[in-house]
Formats: C-alpha cells, sequence, structure tokens
C-alpha cells in the first residue's frame, strides 16, 4: 500500500507547495518580535527553545505568540464484500481505495495575560472510500463529505479566548496548544470563546478516542454519534461559548449557527430559526486512585429540517416517486438529543472509555452523520515498560442505530445526506476498529488501522466489510 501512498503525498505536497513556503518565511520572522506580555511571576521569560521531542520545530512557549502545524495523511481500501444490492448512497461493494490529507496551520496571540486571538488555517484534500457515502460510522474522520470542494486552504478557526480569573490560585496548562496558548491557568475561572469554532473541539471531548490524528479514525469512535453537532461540511461553524471551570468539575454552554441544509457549507443567519443549544456538565474523580472524568451532554438544534414521516406520508400518497426528504423541510423545525462520555485511568499505561448516545430522530439527520442512538466502549495502552512510551494502541466497539421513522424512511427508498441502498433489511451498524501508532522520530509518526463493519448503512443485506488504512501524521 506504501507504494499507493506516494502519488498522492507528492500531490498534495506540490498543492500545498505555497503554503509551505509562507509558513517556513513568516516562523523566523515572526521570530524577531519583541514584544512582551505585562508583568507576571509566572510568566515564562521569552525563548525559543528547543524543538520538543514530538515537534520538528520549536514553538514560542511564553512568547506572545502561538505558532504550529500538523499534517494528517491517511490511506484506506476494502476489497469486494456481499452485497444483495445498492443504492446511489451505498458503500461500493468493489474494491476501492481513497487518500485524504488534511494540513493545519495554527496560529495565537496573546493579546494580555488574559485574553487571546486564535487565527487557523486548513487545507483538506483527497477523498474518502465511496466519496464518504454508505456508513453512518464513516472510516475516517477527515474526510470532507463534499470532495468538489478541493484542497484550498479556509479559514478554520478564528476566535477571541477571553479568560476571567475567580480564583488567585494558578497552575500550568495541562492542556497548552493551539486551542488554549495560555501558559498558566486560574484553578477556578470562566472562559469565553465567540467567532469560528470547531464544536467538537470543546464538546464531548474524550482523552482515549477523540483524535482522528494520534488515535482512532472512525467518526462514531471518536466522537458520539448521536450529537448532531453544528457545523458545516468541513467541521466548523460560527457562534460563542462560555466555560466554567473548578478543581473537581466544569461546564460548557454554547450557541452556534446550522448549515442552511444538510450538510452544506454555508451558515443559516435567520438566527430566529437556526441555531443550535449546547450543554455539558463533566465531573472529575479518581475511582481507582487514578483521575477520571464523566461528562453529559445535551443539545437542541432548530433547522430547516425535513421530516421522516412526513415524506413518508408523500410517497405513499403519490406526490413524491419515493420518500424525499427535501421536499419535507420546513423551517424552524427541532431536534434534541442527550449524551454521556466518560474516561479512567487505570494503570500507568491503560486507559478505558465509553460513550452513549439518543436523539427524538424525527427530523432529518443534519450536520454530522445519520445516527439516533450510539454506543461505545473501548481502551487504548501505551507502551511504557517496552521503553516507548509515545507508541499507543487502542481497540474500541461502536455500535449504532436509527429511530423506526428513520429506518422506515431508507427501506422504502429514501436517501439521507450519507445512506441510500434503495431498501433496507434493517440491523444495527457495528464497527471494531483498532490501530497502532508508532513515534518514529521527533514529530513523525506512523499508525496501521483496521476497521471492520457489519451491516453498513445499517442493511443485513450488505458486508461485512474490512477496512485496513495507513496513517502518516506530522507535528510542527
Amino acid at each position: 500500500m506504501l507504494p499507493e501512498l506516494q502519488p498522492q503525498i507528492s500531490k498534495f505536497c506540490r498543492t500545498n507547495l505555497c503554503a509551505a513556503i509562507v509558513f517556513l518565511l513568516a516562523t523566523p520572522a515572526l521570530a524577531q518580535v519583541t514584544l512582551e506580555l505585562p508583568a507576571n511571576q509566572n510568566q515564562k521569560k521569552r525563548q525559543e527553545g528547543p524543538p520538543d521531542p514530538l515537534d520538528f520545530f520549536s514553538h514560542f512557549y511564553g512568547d506572545r505568540f502561538w505558532i504550529s502545524g500538523q499534517w494528517n495523511v491517511i490511506f484506506q481500501s476494502h476489497s469486494g464484500f456481499h452485497a444483495r444490492y445498492s443504492g446511489t448512497h451505498s458503500l461500493k461493494p468493489g474494491y476501492e481505495k481513497a487518500t485524504s490529507s488534511v494540513a493545519t496551520l495554527y496560529t495565537g496571540l496573546l493579546v494580555s495575560n488574559n485574553t487571546a486571538l486564535l487565527f487557523d488555517l486548513e487545507s483538506a484534500g483527497g477523498a474518502g472510500i465511496s466519496n464518504a457515502f454508505g456508513l453512518a460510522g464513516f472510516s475516517n474522520l477527515d474526510v470532507v463529505r463534499n470532495p468538489s470542494l478541493g484542497p484550498k486552504p479556509y479559514v478554520a478557526r478564528a476566535m477571541i479566548h477571553q479568560m476571567i480569573p475567580l480564583s488567585g490560585t494558578t497552575k500550568e496548562n495541562p492542556a497548552r496548544g493551539p486551542l488554549s496558548i495560555f501558559p498558566t491557568l486560574p484553578v477556578r475561572r470562566l472562559e469565553f470563546r465567540a467567532g469560528k469554532i470547531g464544536v467538537a473541539d470543546h464538546f464531548d471531548n474524550n482523552s482515549v478516542g477523540s483524535d482522528s490524528h494520534l488515535q482512532f479514525m472512525n467518526w462514531t469512535v471518536d466522537n458520539n454519534g448521536a450529537y448532531d453537532y453544528p457545523a458545516d461540511t468541513r467541521g466548523y461553524t460560527l457562534g460563542a461559548m462560555v466555560e466554567y471551570q473548578d478543581k473537581s468539575w466544569g461546564w460548557r454552554f454554547g450557541e452556534f449557527l446550522m448549515p442552511a441544509v444538510a450538510n452544506g457549507i454555508d451558515y443559516d443567519f435567520q438566527f430566529r430559526y437556526a441555531r443550535s443549544e449546547d450543554a455539558e456538565v463533566e465531573l472529575h474523580g479518581d475511582a481507582l486512585g487514578k483521575p477520571g472524568v464523566v461528562r453529559f451532554l445535551s443539545y437542541l438544534n432548530h433547522a430547516r429540517m425535513g421530516n421522516y414521516e412526513a415524506s413518508i406520508a408523500a410517497f405513499l400518497a403519490g406526490r413524491d416517486p419515493a420518500p424525499i426528504i427535501e421536499n419535507s423541510r420546513k423551517r424552524g423545525r427541532k431536534k434534541y438529543g442527550f449524551g454521556w462520555n466518560g474516561e479512567q485511568q487505570v494503570g500507568e499505561n491503560l486507559r478505558i472509555f465509553g460513550r452513549a448516545g439518543w436523539n427524538d430522530g424525527r427530523n432529518e439527520s443534519f450536520a454530522y452523520t445519520e445516527v439516533d442512538r450510539a454506543m461505545e466502549v473501548g481502551a487504548d495502552w501505551r507502551f511504557t515498560s517496552a521503553g516507548r512510551p509515545q507508541d499507543k494502541m487502542g481497540l474500541a466497539y461502536s455500535l449504532n442505530a436509527i429511530s423506526r421513522s428513520h429506518r422506515e424512511y431508507l427501506a422504502k427508498g429514501g436517501n439521507g445526506f450519507l445512506l441510500g441502498d434503495g431498501a433496507l433489511s434493517y440491523g444495527t451498524e457495528n464497527i471494531i476498529e483498532t490501530y497502532y501508532n508508532a513515534h518514529v522520530w521527533r514529530g513523525l509518526f506512523l499508525a496501521l488501522n483496521i476497521q471492520i463493519v457489519a451491516h453498513p448503512g445499517y442493511n443485513r443485506a450488505r458486508g461485512p466489510v474490512v477496512i485496513p488504512g495507513l496513517r502518516l501524521h506530522v507535528n510542527m
């Protein structure tokens, strides 16, 4: 499979040559800037130290600027599998291969000790197997579900991050990175974010299963499949959120725009009828004498959604040749759901995690994927005892299901924005995923990934399918 990766990687490098040149030229130029933050006894002196062992270049720790980058390339394929029939939105039953690539340039500016500006540029190229059709738990989270957008760079995130200290005690920021560049944090604090945001960066997060660049790759392993979180087809939206954190608990709430159409790239600015309210509470504990976190999620989406039962009724009355969800769309429709998310350190190297989710399933899946009920469990293991502390192996099981009206809509020949076999012999979609992620040198990682999907697209008449994959990841 490695020779098959070479032309895709070469094409990606040529496509993004200009961005790479800009990045390399900008880095030394910004290093000459000597602006200083207000005095703070916890503030580190400005320095451009040696590169982090997991990065190729040094970052500007303790400076006003944050600059870093990532490049992620995923190659996947599958051999032929059994399928009694296929539709326009089916996973193709013959041999397929596909390569995706995502490059992100992260930048940040500390305006003061409590205010930061974040601005990220991104390029997403390539495609997924079957152009991301045919699986509710699609095999590659990096895939943009509209390949016609191409690899042209776009603004991924652009936001203000404001912190309000509520205690005098501070600690080093344990998650310091491109999404939170403050060197230190008050133990008790409020945080505000506003602008262009990736909702999945902040809600339903999990340190074992949320990162397609270094962990699992499947949509419904890295995220709660039943959480139809607000996002355009690239995974971002406009909005604002507030977060409170204390020693043992925290909460967050956000208001965000919804896409104008299901899986669309444009936003619906009629805020009265199209928006999303998202809320989450998290509890920190030390079960088994080790740290753990439990999160409880709820959301309410308002959008111009179609309704499954209305689409079926129009078909049975002869008004439509098949159930067509687009023909039943009506502004102001609502979709609500709930989620649970937990992670627990078990030993020095072993962590376990799980998720469960439910949404009402009456109106169409609109922003993330076609899942109304979700459950997953998994674990990862770090190979510290073998002298390779950055190497990890993960194993997860995910079960996806849909509501009665959703399955009837698909069974009568309807298409969702991801699924549509022309008919349906319903069964839950069951996924097993495992990976081994190896640290090669500095910021270079290579991973082997295997996914087994039973009843792809909830159809017992199709599958199972085995999807092997390779991943190249570079931290810069």
